[in-house]
């Protein structure tokens, strides 16, 4: 079963379509606000929301490199622990100055964007501070290295980019040594096995691929130091892997952030601030709804036969070709679709590829770069990795998804998940909404998507479409409650890959990886608990416009925000509180 992620442009995640004709999104806030937007802004509070896009974009200058503002284009983040210390005084120094601008100095849609600056300022906080991952998580840095932007997307010129690149490549040997200086051991083997593979991927990714990306660009001298920067880099790199794998003698299982931090964590990032308690209930009822639903679906399309053999029966039918080849043809097909049935707009011309992910980024099993807000009419890429060559044969065959599970990975990267998601981004009438889209918002519309199409009858509306589907569902219950156990130490890992595997009914490499990502990825949990606020928050908004019939309007007004935590959706949507509704 799929393991799906993201590399947002336009987002920073602890962690990235041709339009029917004459149609616009639906960007008019409801509630009255489209009013008083149109009416005159404040100044300063426009000037306070560029300087902090701005500031952002130096303290983070790959951030801004993918956003599409490539003034900031081969430069890393300053990792010192004087950098990281100015970067928290900044953020912290950002929510007070937010705060000051009170009410009745803004307008509602003003109001709105502060509270979304605030909410996106406190998380970035969070994890720098609270949860000290500077000092102890490989993936803060591991996921800020990666250097698609300059090798993949054609925002320029190669020669452009490969310049871009080779200042990128010479900034890495500074950068491993602050990584080196700043992570504490002992690490827990999760995170060794995490660093080594990352890291590792870097150094193999550097002086193959990334060369060969550029070969023939530019000057014999450009060559020579691009080769240069990329044996540096490359070393550089595989020192911090070395070093990754000579922690596993003394690796413990130390990842676990707390169930205080956990349930702080909740609110800083997304304001959701349910108990864990509540929330694990809830998680529970999700997971035995969707295995009810495969019961069902598996005593129609395997009768007499277990539910794991059921999903077997489902994942034999591999797609023809191979992954990559067969999701090309499921985009044409999903995109249909979406338009047939009239489930949302598509704005704009843009286009997703579909590619084979690189060897530093195969932690996923698909995800999507989407090239940011400042750039125009740029592909965005969706990679499928392959299986891990160290595996055995049956695991390797196992991690490949049937056709009716990668149909929902397809719907879930590109139409009409984050795909969708960032082509209306891009065009929010909410510039911070352009440049910050939260972790909920965009794996809980994506995973909610996939529960949808569903329902609409994509795939022909059969019980192995079905199947497909709910196999997704249930990796991603199977997250939400590892997150929530793992973090508050009432799960162990092992216990965590047991229940992927006998509750969730995923396949041995699928669990193991998915149990790891929650040691290092707490927030994992995002996408069931994205998914179940959208859906709350959908079914309430539409009571009182028609049912099923205002799901499109619903979904362009969903995604008109951006990206901000969906209680802030909710609030700005019906009214009242900012707060998660499940």
């Amino acid at each position: 079963m799929n393991k799906s992620g993201f590399l947002l442009a336009a987002a920073a995640v602890a962690l990235t379509a041709a339009a029917l004709a004459g149609c616009k999104v639906s960007t008019a806030p409801d509630n009255g606000q489209a009013a008083e937007a149109a009416g005159p802004a404040s100044s300063e509070w426009k000037s306070f929301v560029n300087s902090y896009i701005d500031t952002t974009f130096k303290a983070a200058p790959q951030f801004g490199a993918v956003s599409g503002r490539h003034e900031f284009d081969g430069k890393l983040p300053d990792w010192s622990q004087a950098g990281i210390d100015v970067e928290k005084m900044r953020l912290r120094g950002a929510i007070d100055a937010a705060g000051k601008f009170t009410d009745d100095k803004l307008g509602k849609t003003e109001r709105f964007e502060r509270d979304y600056l605030i909410a996106q300022a406190r998380g970035a906080l969070f994890w720098m501070d609270t949860a000290d991952q500077p000092h102890t998580n490989p993936a803060y840095y591991a996921n800020s290295l990666d250097p698609s932007v300059y090798v993949v997307v054609p925002y320029a010129p190669p020669p452009v980019r490969m310049k871009a690149y080779t200042a990128y490549l010479k900034a890495i040997p500074g950068a491993a040594q602050a990584i080196r200086a700043n992570i504490r051991s002992p690490m827990p083997l999760s995170f060794v096995n995490y660093a080594k593979s990352a890291f590792g991927g870097y150094a193999e990714y550097y002086p193959g691929d990334g060369l060969k990306a550029f070969a023939g660009v530019g000057s014999d001298v450009e060559q020579a130091d691009l080769k240069s920067a990329s044996t540096e880099a490359a070393a550089a790199m595989k020192g911090l892997a070395d070093w990754a794998e000579s922690q596993r003698a003394g690796a413990g299982t130390n990842f676990a952030l707390g169930a205080a931090k956990f349930q702080q964590m909740l609110h800083d990032t997304e304001l959701v601030d349910t108990p864990i308690a509540e929330l694990q209930r809830i998680g529970q009822a999700d997971l035995k709804s969707n295995q009810d639903l495969l019961r069902a679906a598996c005593g129609r399309f395997a009768a007499g036969a277990t539910i794991p053999a059921c999903v077997d029966k489902m994942n034999i039918n591999k797609p023809a070709g191979g992954a990559v080849a067969a999701a090309r043809l499921q985009l044409a097909e999903l995109k249909q679709f979406v338009a047939d049935k009239d489930i949302v707009t598509i704005p704009g011309t843009e286009e997703a590829k579909v590619e084979e992910a690189p060897p530093y980024n195969r932690q996923n099993f698909a995800y999507i770069n989407i090239p940011g807000p400042y750039e125009k009419n740029l592909p965005s890429v969706y990679y499928i990795a392959p299986p891990d060559p160290t595996w055995t044969k049956a695991v390797q065959d196992g991690f490949v998804p049937g056709k009716a599970d990668l149909l929902f990975t397809s719907a879930h990267e590109v139409w009409p998940g984050h795909f969708l998601n960032f082509l209306h981004a891009n065009r929010s009438p909410f510039l911070f909404g352009r440049v910050f889209v939260g972790y909920a918002f965009a794996e809980g519309w994506a995973h909610y998507t996939e529960e949808m199409m569903r329902v609409k009858g994509v795939g022909g509306g059969t019980d192995e479409t079905m199947i497909g589907q709910l196999s997704n569902a249930l990796l991603r219950d199977c997250r939400f409650l590892s997150a929530i156990g793992m973090h508050s130490g009432t799960m162990t890992q092992d216990q965590s890959y047991t229940m992927f595997r006998d509750q969730c009914f995923q396949d041995e490499g699928n669990a193991k990886q998915q149990a790891a990502r929650g040691t290092y990825d707490p927030a994992y949990l995002n996408y069931t608990m994205g998914k179940l606020m959208i859906r709350k928050l959908r079914d309430d908004w539409v009571a009182t416009r028609g049912g099923e019939k205002a799901w499109k309007g619903f979904h362009d007004q969903f995604l008109s925000y951006g990206g901000p935590p969906i209680p802030l959706v909710r609030q700005q949507m019906l009214g009242g509180e900012a707060k998660a509704v499940f």
